[in-house]
């Protein structure tokens, strides 16, 4: 007949049994410490795969022409032009200017001097149309004695020869019965250069216009 075991044995025994078997895990998580991180699977441990050659030039074209910060290529001038500066900017080609060949001609044609007389009836005829009436006015001296001075200078270019530089001067005033003496004093060849000058006067102002032809060389 089999001796029962004893109550000590028996307990020694379930305790052994208890830790052979796999006690559950627990986690504990502290106050202020990071959880775990993920278990990763065997496909995310794999190192990347390196790229080819191939995919680098194309990487590299389909950055071509890229604005930081956008996802459409950027068309700029480049594309319409055939020579491009590295900012991609068009390279123009710098206009030069025409040199003209000397002429080595020290003063004007026989007949082509200028001719004072004829300047002279120019201004007074000019001087007649433009003021005729006109009304000294403060405030419109200034702009109407401008006008003048272009008005005359273009119509006395239309009678002077060629190669002739024309300095134009007039001078406007109130008509008070006062007198008015104009002088000038200039650097020329008195061969060459001259002048002329025309005065014009109503019941309200009075104009000196005065026209210098100097021989450009």
């Amino acid at each position: 007949m089999a001796e029962q075991p004893s109550p000590e044995t028996a307990l020694l025994a379930q305790v052994l049994a208890a830790d052979s078997t796999e006690a559950p895990l627990v986690r504990t998580t502290h106050r202020g410490s990071q959880p775990p991180a993920p278990a990763r699977s065997t496909e995310d441990s794999k190192p990347p795969a390196l790229l080819s050659r191939r995919n680098s030039i194309l990487s590299r074209r389909s950055s071509f022409g890229m604005i930081p910060g956008s996802r459409r290529p950027s068309i700029g001038p480049w594309l319409f032009h055939r020579r491009v500066s590295f900012t991609g900017l068009p390279i123009f080609q710098p206009i030069l200017k025409a040199r003209l060949e000397n002429t080595y001609r020290m003063g004007p044609d026989k007949g082509c001097k200028f001719d004072a007389e004829q300047v002279q009836r120019v201004l007074e005829g000019t001087l007649a149309c433009a003021l005729g009436t006109t009304v000294y006015s403060p405030q419109g001296s200034a702009p109407l004695a401008q006008s003048l001075t272009e008005l005359l200078q273009n119509q006395a270019k239309e009678v002077v020869p060629p190669r002739y530089k024309l300095v134009c001067h007039v001078v406007l005033g109130q008509q008070g019965q006062q007198s008015l003496l104009v002088a000038s004093r200039g650097l020329w060849d008195p061969e060459t250069d001259s002048f002329a000058s025309a005065t014009f006067s109503n019941a309200s102002l009075f104009a000196v216009a005065t026209v210098y032809g100097v021989y450009f060389e």
